[in-house]
């Protein structure tokens, strides 16, 4: 129990910790908090735009009444789009929206690593560290790709302009090593081509998403192997249907 000299005279406050510790409480600080906080969800304030409004509406018809939480997800992904990152009363703004707990949303939010709960750069580079990409190169592209950016996983350029990110999987195992940035996914890589990459981005340019070998989709690299001839039209090889007044026997 500790004395804090106020106004009134000396006042006892206390504060509760583990282990039975008492710390002084700061009636002072404690205000400037609240302060803080008030002032900080009035900046971050957040409202559905009226394309996003209708864009809401349109999507909240594919969901019955009582499964209406299903649509969390892209709620909000269109919260982050428009916003730009996520802040909790975007969050909030969602979970209102759906009827739900919004401790909900918001550990849906934190769960995704698509979503951003704080600024990010204009280009988010995430580099697959699965195993399948780790054995083609994964984790060198990742060394070139913090070396070239001056950013560690996690961090974000002062600038604004990138975010980098160390995945665990993206999806696209057959063609690793593979890295996206925002929406798009970057096939086949090695140091050369993602440095190009990068390069681009850094004038500000987007290249083409996909392999960067030449190959289409997931296609083996020296070319197809099957599927070499035009498909059959439908129904090749079938059994001619019998006679529907031909009596069985």
């Amino acid at each position: 129990m500790f004395g804090v000299l106020g106004g009134a005279g000396l006042r006892l406050l206390t504060l509760p910790l583990l282990g039975g510790l008492r710390v002084p409480q700061n009636p002072a600080m404690s205000r400037r908090t609240k302060l803080d906080a008030c002032n900080m969800y009035d900046k971050i304030k957040f409202e559905f735009t009226a394309e996003n409004k209708a864009r809401v509406d349109s999507l909240l018809t594919w969901y019955p009444e009582a499964e209406r939480q299903g649509a969390l997800l892209p709620l909000l992904d269109i919260a982050q789009r428009q916003y730009g990152w996520l802040p909790i009363t975007a969050v909030v703004a969602v979970a209102e929206r759906l009827k739900i707990d919004p401790m909900k949303a918001y550990e849906t939010a934190k769960y995704y690593t698509m979503f951003h709960m704080k600024p990010f750069g204009k280009f988010v580079v995430s580099v697959c560290t699965s195993t399948p990409c780790y054995l083609r190169g994964g984790d060198d592209l990742l060394k070139a790709c913090s070396k070239m950016l001056r950013l560690q996983p996690g961090e974000t350029s002062k600038d604004m302009q990138f975010t980098l990110k160390a995945d665990c999987c993206l999806g696209a195992c057959v063609n690793g090593p593979v890295a996206s940035v925002n929406d798009d996914l970057y096939e086949d890589l090695n140091e050369v081509s993602f440095e190009a990459i990068l390069s681009d981005l850094k004038c500000g340019k987007v290249p083409p998403a996909g392999p960067c070998t030449g190959r289409c989709s997931s296609e083996p690299l020296d070319g197809p192997t099957t599927l070499l001839i035009d498909p059959p039209p439908a129904g090749y090889m079938m059994r001619d249907l019998d006679d529907p007044g031909k009596k069985c026997k």
